[in-house]
């Protein structure tokens, strides 16, 4: 039993024999798991096993070929496109290794980039993205662009933006694997204070084992299953 285990009561992720079909490939194959609301879970497995694929399956970026997938509660894969994206800007965050920021814009403006289809004042907008600015130490970078900031300084503008809108789940796909170690540990200390504090259910993929120690539990992946 991992020793980060906790003891959790309602179910953030449901995934139920989930297969996707490309032509004659088969990337994820008949997967099945639960993660409880608050739970930090790894994905981990060798490259080409299927995690990225799965991650956006269960992220609502992907349709299944097969099964059912539940975010907090909800069915998604028969929800229409408009009704998915509100409930992925509602209740879900995405954190990529390769950042995707907007190059014209500053890191305040991308910070503040999801909030725009929400009814919210102007200043409100600003003044929400310049607090978590703060909070993960760039508030003095606001007005530089993605070019004149550092990799660390870029994933963790990555990861203002996903929480903007104060997600229930956070997902990432090797959010420390652009990084070197010591900026990698911070962005890893600022996703796990998320996690303990604020109660984000957190869904990694990764390679790195040192990030699957600090989870509550690991699912590893290889030709497209998944074991627990």
């Amino acid at each position: 039993m991992n020793k980060n285990k906790k003891i959790l009561t309602k179910q953030s992720i449901t995934v139920q024999n989930v297969s996707k079909h490309f032509d004659t490939v088969s990337p994820v194959k008949n997967v099945s798991f639960t993660v409880e609301q608050g739970e930090f879970i790894t994905l981990l497995g060798p490259s080409g096993s299927g995690k990225s694929t799965l991650l956006g399956l269960v992220a609502g970026l992907e349709k299944p070929s097969e099964g059912s997938i539940s975010l907090q509660s909800q069915e998604i894969t028969g929800l229409s496109e408009d009704n998915l994206a509100l409930l992925r800007r509602n209740s879900v965050g995405f954190v990529f290794q390769a950042f995707h920021l907007i190059p014209t814009l500053t890191a305040l403006e991308n910070v503040s980039f999801p909030l725009y289809p929400v009814k919210m004042d102007i200043k409100e907008r600003q003044q929400r993205a310049a607090t978590l600015l703060g909070k993960i130490g760039l508030a003095d970078r606001a007005d530089h662009l993605p070019t004149h900031l550092s990799g660390g300084e870029r994933q963790r503008v990555a990861i203002a933006r996903a929480l903007v809108n104060e997600p229930q789940i956070l997902f990432c796909d090797e959010p420390t694997g652009n990084l070197d170690s010591k900026t990698g540990k911070e962005i890893l200390d600022l996703l796990t204070s998320l996690n303990r504090e604020q109660g984000v259910t957190l869904f990694i993929v990764t390679h790195d084992q040192e990030i699957a120690k600090l989870s509550n539990r690991s699912l590893f992946m290889q030709d497209g299953e998944v074991t627990q």
